[in-house]
């Protein structure tokens, strides 16, 4: 599907026109959306767009690292935003000039329909152009990464204080899915914030220099959210090690349990073993009060090794 929208030498805003005649010397600047384009759609970006083969390649290979490519009348953006539900990358593509913008996407995108029905019903016209209608996609963009970060940043609290008492099996398998869930968006954050500085110190992008701050704030957004980020990343490894402590101490502690255990009964089964051996001639069994005596002196046995164990600290 293909939406088209320029404005004219009156400030007018004409909607649905022909993408050949959007470009027209007519409108001072056009911005057509590709929206999951069909081949003969996607056709137009060869003729009569004209870009580059690469540059078409790139739309239609999706999930590409964000980057930014110079052509000769123009400017490629690949960009990422991410979806609030699953946090799947979403690829956005921008042809960006001094009087058009072209925007390409497989997937529906809120920021782009956004920035669209301002542009529609707004009723001053003359502060919109292709730099400004990027630069409100990209903002939007950044803004909805970070409500994704603060739900991690919730989810690790509530992983780390444990207030419903969850097995440490289970936190540990949510903890270590908050961790692929960090690596996501550190692998989208951290290319977005260079693609920003980018565009922030190129010489070649001089129509959009009386932007440049505004692209400076959403390099700032970035550069917090990065931050944020790997603090995050941080506290995970650090609940997990505390986890692994944990766990790991309480095993000793069970092993140290069950060797006091065993240690107490080996002195009764050697005993258990002698008289159980079945000699002829063994005085004690012939003995009158020979089982009482060696069910006292085991008692006795358990006993002195218990306080012993105890002097030396192993029940603590």
């Amino acid at each position: 599907m293909i939406k088209t929208l320029a404005v004219n030498d009156n400030y007018e805003i004409i909607k649905d026109i022909d993408v050949a005649e959007a470009l027209g010397e007519k409108y001072l600047w056009t911005w057509i959306d590709f929206y999951q384009p069909d081949e003969n759609e996607i056709e137009l970006l060869r003729n009569p767009l004209h870009f580059h083969p690469l540059a078409i390649e790139d739309c239609i290979h999706t999930l590409q690292r964000p980057k930014l490519d110079y052509y000769e009348d123009y400017t490629f953006f690949v960009t990422q935003a991410l979806n609030q539900e699953t946090l799947q990358k979403e690829e956005i593509n921008f042809f960006l000039a001094e009087k058009f913008i072209v925007t390409f996407h497989q997937q529906p995108s809120q920021e782009i329909q956004e920035v669209w029905n301002r542009v529609s019903l707004t009723t001053n016209s003359t502060k919109w152009n292709p730099s400004q209608v990027l630069y409100q996609v990209l903002d939007k963009m950044v803004d909805n990464y970070f409500p994704l970060v603060y739900k991690i940043e919730d989810k690790l609290n509530e992983i780390d204080e444990n207030s419903k008492g969850r097995q440490m099996e289970l936190l540990l398998e949510d903890l270590f899915d908050t961790r692929h869930d960090l690596l996501s968006l550190r692998h989208t954050i951290t290319p977005m914030r260079d693609l920003v500085y980018r565009i922030i110190n190129s010489q070649r992008l001089s129509f959009m220099q009386v932007k440049i701050e505004y692209f400076s704030d959403i390099h700032d957004h970035l550069l917090k959210l990065t931050e944020m980020v790997e603090a995050n990343r941080e506290l995970a490894t650090d609940i997990r090690d505390s986890y692994i402590t944990l766990n790991s101490h309480q095993t000793n502690h069970v092993m140290k349990v069950l060797t006091v255990i065993t240690t107490l009964f080996m002195p009764l089964t050697f005993i258990a073993g002698i008289y159980g051996m079945n000699f002829h001639y063994m005085p004690e069994l012939t003995w009158k009060y020979g089982y009482f005596v060696t069910l006292f002196l085991m008692f006795l046995v358990v006993l002195g090794m218990s306080l012993w164990f105890k002097k030396k600290g192993w029940f603590k």
